[in-house]
């Protein structure tokens, strides 16, 4: 019988799975091992056992024990696998075409502060806006305690920096459409293209599939679609604590369940007013509750 491999998990279909081999660069597409487990066993990031089969195909033989599962809520109480044995979540923003959406950074944000890991801010485009205007966002998250980097990888700015940042991490890089994650993969050294797996597991080529690009001690996966991190159902008072500047305040407020959208004596809300919390992002956290409109 043929030896096993270490392998990377990057993406999931039906009974298959696109993996990189310890040893390679280049994605291959696996299939299942039926004893391997259920398809939601398996979720990018998972160090797997491989077995190389005739004519190029390989079996993804065993998962290895994982270090940390990365799970999304789901409003019926559910939880999914979002992905495995990572610890930062590199979310990538533009600050202009398309104009930043912050209220989706602030989700992110959200996101990795209840999954207690942690959050690297990355911005592009930053020479199509003021730099005045772009320093004073990077700040008011730097404030906050986040790393917040500024990123040209076209012309190269900013790069080595994020190269820096992300030694050792084994992280997944997340952002909305067009604000330029392929760019920045591919200039951190990463695969173009890896075929994106359908519903029914054939492989198809597209420029939003999951991809992995390998450092030393760690791993960086560029993770498809924005809409998997969701918070679901979420209680206000869960949300307030994964905004770090509603923390300290949150503890003066006049009752113990606060949400900090009408009650009176809320310490939140006079925190936005006398300005030690961003309006904007204080926004946020009423969108993320579904009760914008409210207060």
């Amino acid at each position: 019988m043929s030896e096993t491999h270490p392998a990377r998990v990057l993406s999931i279909g039906k009974n298959v799975a696109w993996i990189v081999l310890d040893a390679e660069s280049v994605p291959r597409l696996a299939t299942l091992k039926r004893t391997t487990g259920p398809r939601s066993m398996l979720a990018p990031g998972d160090a797997v056992r491989v077995r190389l089969l005739e004519e190029g195909r390989v079996l993804v033989e065993s998962l290895e024990p994982r270090s940390f599962s990365l799970e999304r809520r789901t409003a019926g109480g559910r939880s999914k696998t979002m992905a495995a044995n990572v610890d930062t979540l590199v979310t990538v923003t533009s600050l202009a075409n398309p104009p930043p959406r912050l209220a989706i950074l602030d989700q992110l944000l959200a996101f990795a502060e209840l999954e207690a890991i942690e959050a690297l801010l990355v911005f592009t485009k930053p020479d199509l806006v003021r730099g005045s205007e772009r320093a004073e966002l990077l700040a008011s998250y730097a404030a906050l305690g986040y790393t917040a980097l500024a990123v040209n990888p076209k012309a190269g700015d900013g790069v080595e920096a994020l190269r820096i940042s992300l030694q050792g991490r084994k992280a997944l890089l997340c952002g909305v459409s067009g604000a330029g994650k392929s760019s920045i993969f591919r200039a951190l050294g990463g695969e173009a293209v890896v075929g994106e797996l359908s519903r029914f597991g054939l492989g198809r080529q597209t420029t939003t599939a999951a991809r992995l690009w390998r450092m030393p001690s760690g791993f960086l996966i560029d993770s498809p679609g924005i809409a998997e991190f969701g918070l679901g159902s979420v209680l206000p008072r869960e949300l307030a604590q994964a905004f770090r500047e509603m923390r300290e305040p949150g503890k003066a407020c006049r009752f113990g369940d606060c949400t900090h959208l009408r009650e009176p004596g809320c310490a939140v809300r006079a925190a936005v007013e006398d300005g030690r919390i961003e309006r904007r992002r204080y926004d946020s956290y009423r969108r993320i509750l579904g009760r914008a409109d409210d207060g």
